[in-house]
């Protein structure tokens, strides 16, 4: 069986509906970390109805990663995450969640490695099909809803034009760091996903 570094999995609800909502930030992230690759660099592996997989060199890394986006919906994404990893022998130590934070500001992100699932359902999932807290975390911040509506429809509401700069420039700084993981190690990442800030507020936003 072919040996894989490690697993990448974008956590959001597939169909149109729900394309480019603030839930699917993890989604976006796994796109756009295959799209970095370039198609040459990443084949689509069949691997079941519950999830899309890729078999994809992230930097020309050896061995390579698989790159998923569960299809279940959210609150059972961890039934291909454990399926996957089944299949392909991949510790949880050696998993990579990328998902939307509500206790962070769009344009902050923080890189972790265990944790509660902090009300996530689709980390909660995660967590109970692997038995095991001890996968790394990409939390993607997308800020709270003001008091006028609820958590639910806001992480469903596409994010506003107004956001697109600093969306993109969380996902530009997402995978420079999933790069640094993957060449240097967990504190290096660390350092430079935890310190990033796309916040308009700050006077280098892109740093």
């Amino acid at each position: 069986m072919k040996k894989y570094a490690g697993l990448l999995v974008g956590l959001g609800n597939p169909g149109v509906e729900y394309e480019n909502t603030r839930h699917n930030f993890g989604f976006m992230f796994a796109d756009a970390v295959r799209s970095n690759a370039g198609e040459s660099a990443c084949t689509r592996l069949s691997v079941g109805d519950d999830c899309m997989a890729w078999d994809c060199a992230i930097i020309r890394s050896k061995p390579h990663w698989i790159i998923a986006k569960p299809l279940t919906y959210m609150n059972l994404s961890g039934i291909a995450v454990k399926r996957l990893c089944n299949k392909f022998g991949i510790t949880p130590e050696n998993v990579v969640v990328a998902h939307d934070d509500l206790d962070l500001p769009l344009g902050k992100m923080k890189l972790k490695k265990g944790g509660g699932s902090a009300g996530h359902n689709g980390l909660k999932s995660i967590m109970e099909e692997l038995g095991s807290a001890q996968f790394i975390r990409l939390r993607m911040g997308i800020g709270r809803p003001d008091q006028r509506g609820g958590v639910r429809d806001y992480v469903l509401e596409p994010f506003e034009p107004a956001e697109q700069d600093t969306l993109d420039a969380t996902l530009a700084a997402a995978k420079k760091g999933l790069g640094i993981f993957i060449r240097r190690g967990m504190p290096l990442a660390v350092q430079h996903i935890n310190s990033f800030s796309a916040l308009s507020s700050d006077q280098n936003p892109k740093s």
